[in-house]
């Protein structure tokens, strides 16, 4: 069987770094994920708020360096948990344990800066690798002596 999940989304919140009872760190977070296509409507794409979980050096990466607003690349499984609610009814959660959460942005995106105040850096000059620019030969011949080499 085969349960693999990779999402691309913005922080919610700010990951919200707990620990087990053993001293386990575990951290969760909620991503805003952007479904691919437009609704019929109104023309605007829906939003899916998906529930991440991560543990261990993980977690604690997670809550050191990502905020709310941040882009992530989050890879794990899906797990759905039936649980009862104060009132005694009957309810299922599903929540993505993370293997691996990855930067979707760079530092200076996730600041709101699309770069626009900074200049285009300039093309490098050319540089004259010495190649022929004519019909001249522009091959030399390998002698055929494999003997020199390691393997």
């Amino acid at each position: 069987m085969l349960n693999r999940i990779v999402l691309m989304g913005r922080l919610t919140r700010d990951p919200e770094l707990r620990h087990t009872q053993a001293g386990i760190p575990v951290a969760s977070f909620s991503l805003a994920v952007d479904r691919d296509f437009k609704s019929r409507d109104g023309g605007e794409r829906a939003t899916d708020f998906i529930d991440i979980v991560v543990w261990r050096a993980t977690a604690e990466f997670v809550a050191k360096y990502f905020t709310k607003g941040r882009m992530a690349v989050v890879e794990g499984r899906l797990q759905i948990r039936d649980w009862t609610d104060r009132e005694g009814g009957k309810r299922r959660s599903a929540e993505v344990i993370a293997d691996n959460v990855y930067f979707g942005d760079s530092k200076r995106d996730s600041n709101g800066d699309s770069g626009g105040s900074f200049a285009r850096p300039a093309a490098p000059a050319p540089v004259d690798y010495g190649i022929p620019s004519g019909n001249e030969d522009q091959f030399a011949e390998l002698t055929d002596d494999d003997d020199d080499l390691p393997f």
